[in-house]
């Protein structure tokens, strides 16, 4: 059985930094292709970034270009989204889903106010 559980997420205030975690679990992590996604209050889920099983990345959201890092750590089978200069229109909550694989977990909520 396919598990994903985020974690990270919290209450920051603008220009600060959040770390995010997925820990997976009910498959082979060292070969899935892992993504972050989000979704803010009234608007679709939209594609952050794409990590392939080498490690090479794409930031697929410009608005995060620059900002936003994806990055795995097979051992833990973890997948991280580390935030810096966060913005108030990168509130939402956050998904990490395994290509191919169909599930979701719960995400984590990301609110950047003052």
């Amino acid at each position: 059985q396919v598990q994903l559980v985020e974690s990270g997420g919290g209450l920051v205030q603008p220009g600060g930094s959040l770390r995010l975690s997925c820990v997976a679990s009910g498959f082979t992590f060292s070969n899935a292709v892992m993504r972050w996604y989000r979704q803010a209050p009234g608007k679709e889920r939209e594609l952050v970034a794409t990590i392939n099983q080498l490690s090479a990345t794409t930031v697929s959201l410009d608005s995060v270009k620059g900002r936003f890092t994806i990055s795995r750590d097979n051992g833990k089978r973890t997948v991280y989204l580390q935030m810096n200069s966060l913005k108030p229109e990168d509130t939402a909550v956050y998904y990490c889903y395994a290509l191919g694989f169909g599930s979701w977990g719960q995400g984590t909520q990301v609110t950047v106010s003052s």
